[in-house]
């Protein structure tokens, strides 16, 4: 049941090689993507918890897109043009943080007056973010806007199970369910948690158990988080 319910959910390729799962947390952001350059704005925010797989789908855009991909800590110190790749687009992750509101202003009139396209994310709406300068605040209440939710458990059993098999392990129900209880609600969380599980059964030389795994909480101290 739980292999059925993994392939029954279609798969993204990101940039990195590994499968984005697309679910109802995320199909909303997965269609303002697909639906690019079809946007009805010059910018797109996407924003949603760490670890909810935004990053992902940042890079499946700028493949797309054929676009760079910054952090917003470059703009104090580089050129707005210089952070344009071929169409005029770019992509800033963590726009929501401490910037350069005057970078990014500019950064973003660029983008609207060579008719490109800029994609945000953050971990809030637009609207919440602390912004100071009018000018800027009102171009990002203009932008469209689009979130990732953090996954639900259907969506952990999948991706548990589909990480697994990207190593040829094919794990037993009862790890999967000792596992979805005791994670973190987020993709980074549950990569890390497979990648620890996966080291230590190789370092033992043992299979995938309920006991090995909980010999992994107990060493490590509880369950990996997404680190953010």
């Amino acid at each position: 049941m739980i292999r059925q319910l993994a392939l029954q959910l279609p798969h993204r390729p990101a940039m990195d090689a590994e499968d984005f799962l697309v679910a109802p947390n995320n199909a909303d952001a997965v269609a303002w993507i697909d639906r690019w350059p079809d946007w009805p704005a010059p910018a797109l925010v996407l924003y949603g918890p760490p670890g909810c797989g935004k990053t992902h789908l940042l890079q499946v855009w700028r493949a797309r897109a054929g676009a760079p991909a910054w952090s917003a800590a470059v703009l104090e110190r580089t050129d707005p043009l210089d952070l344009l790749g071929r169409g005029n687009a770019c992509a800033l992750d963590n726009a929501d943080a401490a910037v350069d509101e005057t970078a990014l202003l500019h950064l973003y009139n660029m983008v609207v007056e060579r008719r490109g396209t800029l994609l945000l994310t953050g971990t809030s709406p637009p609207a919440q973010w602390k912004v100071t300068l009018p000018d800027l605040r009102s171009r990002l209440l203009a932008a469209a806007v689009t979130n990732v939710e953090p996954p639900d458990e259907s969506l952990i059993v999948a991706l548990l199970v589909k990480l697994f098999a990207d190593r040829q392990i094919q794990v037993r129900q009862d790890v999967v369910d000792y596992l979805v209880v005791r994670l973190e609600r987020s993709f980074a969380a549950v990569r890390r948690a497979v990648e620890e599980i996966d080291r230590a059964a190789l370092a033992a030389g043992r299979p995938i158990t309920v006991p090995l795994v909980r010999s992994v909480i107990l060493d490590s101290g509880g369950l990996p988080s997404s680190g953010a």
